[in-house]
Parts: C-alpha cells; structure tokens; sequence
C-alpha cells in the first residue's frame, strides 16, 4: 500500500496487519480422554472450567464452531473418570465435579432440570418441559435432550415417554436401559457392577 493509498483509508500497512491479528479468535484448549467403560468406549473433554463432554464414541457430536483443539490428558480428567468409576461400581449417586455445558438458552434449562431428576427415578419429556416453564415444547425438551453434551452425568436417560416406555436415547435404547437398571439396583446394592472405566 502506498502512502498515498494509506493516508486515504487512514492507516498504515503495519498497523492494519496488528488489528486483523487482534480480531483472530482465540483457540480454546479442551483436555480430553478416550476410555473403556461397561456401556461402551466414552469420550471425555474438559475445559479449565469444567466438563464440557461426555459421550459415547459411536456417537460423539461436533465440539463447536469455533477453534478447538483437543489436548490428550489423562492426569487432567482423572477425577471425571474416577467419579465414573465410582459411579459404574454402583458407590456413587450424585457427582461432584464441576460442568461447562454450553448451548442455547432452550437446552440450557432443558440440562438444568435433568439434574434435578433423583438417582434411580424418571420423568417424562411433558414433566421437564412443564418444569423449565414450556408445558407444550416436549417435543423440543426430547431434541434437547438428544444435543445432551454431557451423558450420564447430565441424566437424560432419566427420561422416558408418559407412556412408561424408553423412547430414544443418543447412546441407543440398549445403554438407556442399561443405565437404568443400574441405578435401580443400585438403590439396593452399592456393588451392581464392579467394573470400572479406564481399566
């Protein structure tokens, strides 16, 4: 660019190049695992804030739109999966480490009121959608329930039809029972399944 040329859109070569490089977005780093469990090979991220996913490998969705890179950690989600863990062996009911759930409003509350369904419990698709204030969005409170990033932990295999049938589940119908018969005996046994994840 000349200066001529400069001086007519007002800035410098340099000083146009160090405010693109201002505008580039910043790549977010996610520490993530691959690791065995009884319902199958799951795959786990984290953010430095929290878990941002948890899902089954046969299934896993696109981390996001914007730039994303995936760092291998063992160390780093340890106690994601020692919480699962425990959780498998039927010696956990409620985790405690924190999550980094990310979507729309919608989804947002949707997530919300799945972790308030009790271990071992269900509720239909009309009783969330009752629940977040939309008493008619079932339809949308079982699509959300579908773009659940963080399965198990965010339960929504909690949720089946009025009918008291399974209905769908990302994971596939097999898991969704799977998961419930588990938390189901686990009300009676703290050693349902002894095996663990990450074996």
């Amino acid at each position: 660019m000349s200066r001529s040329l400069s001086k007519r859109y007002g800035a410098e070569p340099h000083t146009c190049l160090r405010h693109r490089a201002i505008l580039q977005p910043v790549m977010e780093i996610l520490f993530s695992i691959r690791t065995p469990s009884p319902v199958g090979p799951l795959f786990l991220a984290a953010s430095t804030i929290g878990l941002v996913r948890l899902e089954f490998e046969a299934h896993i969705q696109k981390l996001s739109s914007g730039p994303t890179q995936l760092r291998e950690s063992k160390p780093a989600l340890a106690p994601y999966v020692r919480e699962l863990n425990e959780y498998f062996s039927g010696k956990r009911r409620e985790f405690s480490f924190p999550l980094d759930l990310r979507g729309t409003e919608f989804q947002l509350a949707c997530w919300h009121a799945l972790l308030e369904i009790p271990y071992g419990e269900t509720r239909s698709y009309r009783y969330i959608a009752q629940a977040i204030g939309h008493p008619h969005a079932y339809r949308a409170v079982g699509m959300s329930n579908n773009r659940n990033p963080v399965a198990i932990v965010v339960p929504c295999h909690r949720v089946i039809a009025s009918s008291g049938s399974l209905c769908g589940y990302g994971g596939g119908l097999k898991i969704k029972r799977k998961l419930l018969e588990l938390e189901r005996a686990g009300l009676h046994s703290y050693s349902c399944l002894p095996l663990g994840i990450g074996a």
